[in-house]
């Protein structure tokens, strides 16, 4: 199968340049079709010209961020410490949605 997600310019970018190598998500209705093999179109929010198409290599699935996050090296995930990883998820998905869906990490190369 094959998916699209939109993400902001600097994710998109590291994403780009393979310095991000785990997407995070909620593990919502749409994330959990994802399966591994299957393609992602990465598009950048505010310019959505800007594309790049990654394989899906693992799915790892978490409760909430915090385990994720503390699980594998901040860098993983483009960022530069959990504590700082999880101020910007936090500013995408409330606690409770953590709580209600539990957490993804996509795996891309």
């Amino acid at each position: 199968m094959h998916y699209q997600m939109k993400l902001a310019q600097e994710p998109f970018e590291k994403i780009a340049n393979g310095k991000k190598i785990i997407e995070s998500r909620l593990y919502d209705e749409k994330r959990q079709q994802i399966n591994v093999g299957d393609t992602i179109e990465f598009s950048q929010n505010d310019n959505t010209e800007k594309k790049v198409l990654k394989t899906v290599r693992s799915l790892y699935l978490y409760r909430n961020f915090e385990e994720m996050f503390s699980d594998f090296p901040a860098e993983y995930f483009g960022g530069e410490s959990k504590e700082n990883l999880l101020e910007k998820i936090h500013q995408f998905y409330p606690p409770e949605k953590e709580i209600q869906f539990g957490v993804v990490g996509i795996k891309l190369e």
